[in-house]
């Protein structure tokens, strides 16, 4: 599983960062994601029902397993603790929004 983050989330905790007030958020580091975890598998199932509306062949598509490999990460969260409380950080947009809206993006490109 990993902790995706969608580009919007980014630019928000940037803007965010930049405009703080508060001094014990000043020059901090901060982990910016979703806050919640999606499995690989999941992500293409995802990705493929998206695509697959507008492309009924991407549909009939399985993913292809492969062992895991030597320092693969299993399973990643990030917490975001610190940038919810200091930032007021939100990462509002979900994983499968952000799949949405880069698919329609990039079909519109």
């Amino acid at each position: 599983t990993r902790d995706f983050c969608f580009v919007e989330n980014v630019v928000e905790a940037n803007i965010l960062a930049a405009t703080a007030t508060d001094p014990s958020a000043w020059g901090e580091v901060y982990n910016i994601a979703c806050g919640d975890r999606i499995s690989l598998q999941e992500l293409y199932y995802q990705l493929r029902s998206i695509i697959s509306s507008s492309n009924p062949d991407i549909a009939k598509l399985e993913p292809e397993f492969l062992d895991f490999r030597k320092g693969d990460v299993r399973d990643s969260l990030a917490s975001i603790e610190k940038a919810r409380t200091r930032l007021g950080y939100s990462g509002s947009k979900s994983v499968g929004v952000g799949l949405q809206k880069t698919v329609e993006w990039f079909t519109s490109s």
